[in-house]
This record gives structure tokens, sequence and C-alpha cells, in this order.
């Protein structure tokens, strides 16, 4: 293993954490479905300390679609402290992960971090609810395990377009209830999601509601938790070039009080209060690309 640099940066919470940039050695990188991919690294002690939440700054190798000229931000899928390992699920898109593809075992990956803020979690919490979409799964998979490392229950609702697009559910299958809902069948509708949640919630009640779904979920829970009574955290995707703050090209805006404020993903985030979340119609600058039918 290759360690180039070794830094310290402060978190929001004011404790200081390492960040590691180093060349770490592929495990596995294997295809999971059509266009989904699980890649494994041996990590440094320094990247299995990474909070639920966190990411890093990946330096995709070059391949046939081309040379990727930025590191891209990816969120911490899995680590293994046993066998010292980190894992990442991506999907293939652009050149980039086109590249993050091509690498097999033997071959190492350029890594930067742990950065950003993760999320909070209480351990005094009952019951938490998770709603994620796609992808967007591997953001959540360590939450779930340090929520049930911290012993509070969680009810899930994954969303994916199409049975067949399934990924991501183990993670929440071992420690949680989960709901699949999905496109073809009308489940993933925004209605018949607002009505899940209330029966869950009149089932037993949410302490707390994570998401990194899409702008229509995040409307929603803002109006239930508010209607029912539960703080949330959402995970944001932002387009990022440096990861530390410095380049300022991921700057999001957050309400703050009667004002809004800009602020960097990468420093002040990724994972952000719902509450501080901006409306649609106030900016549109964060949102990723989704079909406005369903979550």
């Amino acid at each position: 293993m290759l360690q180039n640099t070794v830094s310290t940066r402060r978190n929001i919470g004011g404790t200081e954490f390492p960040i590691l940039a180093a060349a770490l050695p592929v495990v596995a990188n294997d295809p999971v479905g059509d266009t989904y991919w699980h890649i494994r690294l041996k990590a440094a002690t320094t990247h299995l300390s990474s909070r639920p939440g966190q990411f890093f700054q990946l330096r995709c190798p070059r391949s046939e679609a081309g040379d990727p000229f930025l590191r891209r931000p990816m969120s911490v899928y899995a680590v293994d402290t046993n066998v010292g390992e980190i894992a990442f699920l991506y999907k293939v898109t652009g050149i980039g992960t086109t590249g993050l593809s091509t690498l097999v075992p033997g071959d190492t990956l350029d890594v930067l971090g742990p950065l950003g803020v993760g999320f909070d979690i209480n351990p005094e919490w009952d019951h938490v609810l998770v709603v994620a979409r796609g992808v967007g799964l591997a953001t959540m998979g360590p939450l779930a395990r340090a929520l049930h490392h911290n012993g509070v229950a969680l009810t899930a609702i994954c969303s994916y377009r199409t049975p067949e697009a399934t990924i991501g559910l183990e993670p929440f299958e071992l420690h949680g209830s989960v709901h699949t809902v999905y496109d073809t069948d009308g489940t993933s509708d925004i209605a018949s999601v607002d009505s899940l949640i209330r029966e869950e919630h009149a089932r037993r009640s949410f302490s707390f509601a994570y998401t990194c779904g899409s702008k229509r979920i995040v409307s929603l829970l803002q109006d239930l938790s508010s209607q029912l009574g539960f703080g949330g955290e959402v995970a944001l995707e932002q387009r990022m070039a440096c990861g530390l703050g410095m380049c300022h090209s991921c700057v999001i805006d957050l309400r703050r009080g009667d004002t809004v404020e800009s602020v960097r993903v990468c420093t002040r985030g990724p994972v952000f209060s719902l509450g501080d979340i901006v409306a649609p119609e106030e900016t549109l600058s964060w949102y990723r690309s989704c079909d406005e039918s369903a979550i």
C-alpha cells in the first residue's frame, strides 16, 4: 500500500479526524446487475474509521471512454474492519465510472478521504426511517449497520425503477424492516410512499428520518416531519472538484432562519438537516435528475 499524504481537518462538531491520500490495492471489482458495480479495496486504518455519510474522492483510471481530469466523489458503501477492506457501490454513467469498472484485483486505486460530515445517530432513539432510491442506497448501507450497532430500530423504504434493478438491500434486511417500491407497479409514486410512511409511523412512531433520495421525497419528509413530529437529515449528491473546500464548485443554498445561505457541500455536508434544505422553487442547483413521478 502506497501512502502519499496524511493531513487532519476539523469537522463541524469541532473534532479532528485524519484524511489520507493513498493508492489502495483492488481486492475485487464485480458487476451487480446491468449498470452497477461493487469494488472492494484493501484499506488503511484511517479509511476504516470513516463515518456513515462521509465520502471519498476517487481518481478513476483512464479507459477507452477517456481520461477523467478530476476525482469523483463517492459515498462509502461498506467498511469491514475484520479484513481491513472498504467498499463502494457505483453506477457506470460516464468517463470516470467507466474507467473505474476496468480495475481488476492487483490494480490500485488512488483515494482521498474520508471527507465531509456524516450522519448523526442518537442511541436513545427508538425507531428511525430511511428512504433511498437506486444507487443512493449505497450511502445508507453503513448507516443501517451503525443504527443496529447503537440499538436503534430501522424501517427502510427502498425505491427502484424495476424489480430487476434492485440492489443494495442486504444491510437493511440484516438490520431492519424493509419495504421495496417500484416505478413499474406504481408503488414508488409519492402519494403511495406518503401513505406507507404514515402507516409505519402509526404502528411505531419514528424518532428521526434519513434520506438521500429525490427532491420529491425530501419535500415529502419535510412535510411529514412537521406534521408527525420527527427530525431528519439528508445526504446530498453534488458534483465537486477538490472535495476539500478550496474550489467552491459544490456550493448550494441552505435555509438559515429567514435567510438563505450559500455553503460548500464538501465541508459543511454532504449530510444536512432536513429542515435546512430549501424548497425546489428556491433552488434546483443540487438536485439530481430523476423521474418526476417517483421518488
